[in-house]
């Protein structure tokens, strides 16, 4: 068995609180918590954790922060003892983890991406900004709480990489309501369209499906990636197309699919 980490936890909300408890399960984990609310504390405490009464009471080698802004991120790092390492994961603003930082504490922006089910199963992805050695002191409580664990670079890394991760997130879930406007003045049912996307995305990867290059260069013709990128955008201007004329046809307003066409093949390289 190897040397058992210190752990401090504060924000036992929806995704904290399940992150938390995979902590305190694990074996090689001493756990501290703190949180304003009672229940959540309960809970941890019966589950093996150590229940402090303030942020300044945790003595631990790693906090991990998961509260709800900028602003109480700033709070709890205020009172966390200057040599411990900071992990912060709520997505704040790009600058706040730099100025977290800034007074030589050491500091991880680690935003999390898989909602409270991933919190639960332990199977979050982490995006991780800052420093090696920060990163491996709290290396071993984040492999607790995610199966994908990445190093993103300095600090502020992990928030950008999150950022851009959302940023397909919520406009994929714009398109997703634009779909279900043209979906319902065709008269389908939406629940069954919802089950098809979801079975298909799970086959295909979904957004994810075309991010395999390291670069959004233009592609040359000889590369592997034109042929099929050029496929895709074939498909996909094709069915744009049809999509458009469709809800002209209903009567429905659908402005990121007339955005998208002229921006796919541009946007794949091609």
């Amino acid at each position: 068995m190897g040397e058992r980490v210190r752990v401090g936890f504060v924000g036992l909300g929806n995704i904290g609180r399940p992150m938390a408890l995979r902590l305190a399960a694990a074996e090689d984990i001493d756990l501290q918590v703190y949180d304003v609310a009672p229940d959540p504390v309960a809970e941890l405490v019966a589950a093996g954790a150590k229940a402090v009464g303030s942020v300044a009471e945790l003595d631990v080698d790693v906090v991990c922060v998961m509260v709800r802004d900028d602003d109480q991120v700033r709070s709890v790092a205020a009172d966390v003892a200057p040599d411990t390492v900071l992990v912060v994961h709520s997505t704040v603003a790009p600058e706040t983890p730099a100025a977290l930082a800034a007074d030589g504490r050491r500091v991880l922006d680690a935003p999390v991406s898989g909602g409270p089910m991933g919190a639960a199963q332990g199977s979050l992805a982490i995006m991780v900004g800052g420093s090696e050695d920060a990163f491996a002191a709290a290396r071993p409580a984040l492999e607790v709480m995610g199966s994908k664990v990445v190093h993103a670079g300095p600090v502020g890394s992990g928030t950008r990489m999150k950022l851009a991760r959302n940023l397909i997130h919520f406009v994929a879930f714009t398109a997703v309501t634009e779909a279900q406007r043209l979906a319902e003045a065709a008269d389908l049912d939406l629940a069954a369209l919802g089950e098809v996307v979801r079975h298909t995305d799970a086959i295909t990867g979904g957004p994810g499906a075309i991010m395999y290059r390291t670069t959004t260069a233009p592609i040359a013709e000889d590369d592997f990636w034109h042929g099929v990128f050029s496929h895709v955008a074939a498909l996909g201007e094709k069915d744009l197309g049809f999509a458009i004329a469709l809800a002209d046809e209903l009567g429905v307003d659908v402005p990121l699919a007339r955005e998208a066409l002229p921006r796919l093949g541009k946007g794949l390289g091609l």
